[in-house]
């Protein structure tokens, strides 16, 4: 039950957000929905369906409650953990798994395709699931390395001259695939692999001149990449070998020119073995005003370049009077 309604009962507080018709009490082990009869059914099936969930070892956050009201309006009859998608790891006691729709089409579109782009804004698992299912992968053998990799591009603040070795120096770059690794990862058993080279953080610069067989590579933050940079990195795939590239094209740090990620969606969006996967601010899974904040960003961002638009229109105008 406490993992069922979660830290004070949060979970609870975002059920009856969900459905503001179905009154909601707990005492004990048992729940009790009141209200319309349509309205407590839906909500009754949401609530067997997060208990499934919690027993299969998934830990619930908003996102499941918001995500699975929103399934069962449309489709009553589907089960929750399908439309979600099935555990990927598992890891210290905790299921890895997509947590929305758009979550559970990326994970499929891995499984499915050579290389593939996750792009969407930031809390969206696009890193995280990606090097899941790197992990996987090598679990399962299917690869014999894990690369994982991104562009030493500071955002938005110089750090300046950072002492000690090379490791010292690109550690801070690299460290959220660090952190990852670590919560997917036997502690004991990362730093053997990092190495023996089974797997591998290193920044981009480090690509060119390689040829990667046999391994599944992470690109991260590809916003930053610049399309020559991009094009090197694509060009490394070898035989046996798969790629996800993540970024998001909001969320650009590069002093000057166009986003390697912008221009690769251009050349290559109708290439065979190459998906790109979209996700949006109802695929954030952290806490649910994250996702509010994407949306307000991105709503500031679409005026501001209609505002642009509208002067560039009212410029050319003037120009053609005179």
């Amino acid at each position: 039950m406490v993992r069922l309604l979660g830290p004070q009962d949060r979970l609870l507080t975002r059920l009856e957000r969900e459905h503001p018709d179905v009154h909601v009490a707990v005492r004990g082990n048992l729940v009790t929905l009141t209200g319309p009869e349509p309205a407590v059914e839906v909500a009754t099936r949401l609530v067997q369906e997060l208990v499934d969930l919690v027993r299969q070892g998934t830990d619930l956050t908003d996102s499941e409650v918001g995500v699975g009201s929103r399934i069962l309006r449309q489709d009553s009859t589907r089960s929750l953990a399908d439309a979600i998608g099935e555990v990927i790891l598992t890891s210290r006691g905790k299921s890895i798994r997509a947590k929305t729709e758009g979550q559970r089409d990326y994970v499929e579109a891995i499984d499915a395709h050579t290389i593939v782009f996750g792009i969407g804004p930031a809390c969206t698992g696009k890193t995280y699931l990606a090097m899941a299912k790197a992990v996987q992968a090598l679990h399962r053998k299917e690869v014999s390395r894990i690369i994982l990799t991104r562009p030493a591009v500071e955002a938005g603040e110089r750090l300046g001259f950072l002492p000690g070795t090379l490791t010292d120096k690109i550690d801070p770059y690299l460290r959220p695939l660090f952190d990852a690794l670590n919560e997917m990862m036997d502690p004991e058993l990362l730093p053997k692999l990092l190495a023996t080279g089974v797997v591998e953080v290193a920044p981009l610069a480090y690509m060119r001149g390689r040829t990667l067989n046999d391994s599944f590579i992470v690109l991260d933050e590809a916003q930053n990449t610049s399309p020559e940079q991009m094009k090197m990195f694509l060009t490394r795939l070898g035989f046996g070998s798969r790629m996800v590239v993540t970024g998001d094209a909001t969320q650009v740090d590069l002093p000057a020119g166009t986003s390697g990620l912008q221009v690769a969606k251009q050349v290559l969006h109708s290439l065979d073995d190459i998906h790109f996967a979209t996700l949006t601010s109802a695929d954030v899974v952290r806490h649910t005003l994250v996702g509010a904040i994407v949306d307000a960003y991105t709503e500031h961002d679409q005026r501001q370049m209609a505002r642009t638009a509208r002067a560039t229109q009212q410029h050319r105008n003037r120009g053609r009077r005179n």
